[in-house]
């Protein structure tokens, strides 16, 4: 974090995380919250980077479980959104990342552009990295990867079913008397 970034936030105006709510005063309570986030800055800064890196890595974790276990919904571009922090976390350049996966840059900015979907190819080779990059970290499943990018493709066919569903309506068809039965009623 840098130190324009600190100023910032210990210039807003209520930075009242994490702060006792028994104040009497909110000049008090204003006064207290910018000694403890500057603290709390102070000690992120202090950090090793490799503490950081694996913070954010759980962080990233969690937030992909939490996405999996909400319904379907039109979140656009989650992979990608999730890939882009997952390769910003662990490396400085996106290329560098590409190349521990053995595709090319290009390609890799294509998928994390939405300009082309990742072939099964790329997910296998990003859940081994995720293994890797995951060991001393945490736990994280070979299906993680997997299910983020179908949750979202069934996210985005289920927001433009008004697109695709009168065509396919047109097409699909109950002539079969074996079902007919079961719809004669």
């Amino acid at each position: 974090m840098t130190k324009s970034n600190t100023k910032r936030i210990l210039k807003s105006e209520y930075p009242d995380f994490g702060v006792d709510s028994r104040y009497s005063s909110d000049e008090q309570k204003r006064k207290d919250g910018k000694q403890l986030l500057k603290s709390r800055l102070e000690k992120l800064e202090s950090l090793p980077n490799n503490q950081i890196v694996k913070a954010k890595l759980l962080q990233l974790k969690f937030r992909i479980e939490e996405y999996l276990k909400e319904p379907v919904i039109q979140e656009q571009n989650a992979f990608s959104h999730f890939l882009s922090n997952y390769v910003d976390t662990l490396y400085d350049r996106r290329n560098k990342f590409a190349k521990d996966l053995n595709i090319t840059p290009v390609v890799l900015s294509q998928i994390l552009n939405n300009h082309r979907k990742p072939k099964e190819e790329f997910l296998l080779k990003l859940v081994l990295h995720s293994q890797i990059a995951y060991a001393n970290v945490s736990q994280f499943s070979h299906k993680t990867w997997f299910e983020v990018y179908y949750h979202q493709k069934i996210s985005d066919t289920l927001a433009s079913e008004s697109k695709w569903l009168p065509k396919i309506k047109k097409e699909v068809s109950i002539k079969n008397s074996e079902l007919a039965v079961i719809h004669a009623d």
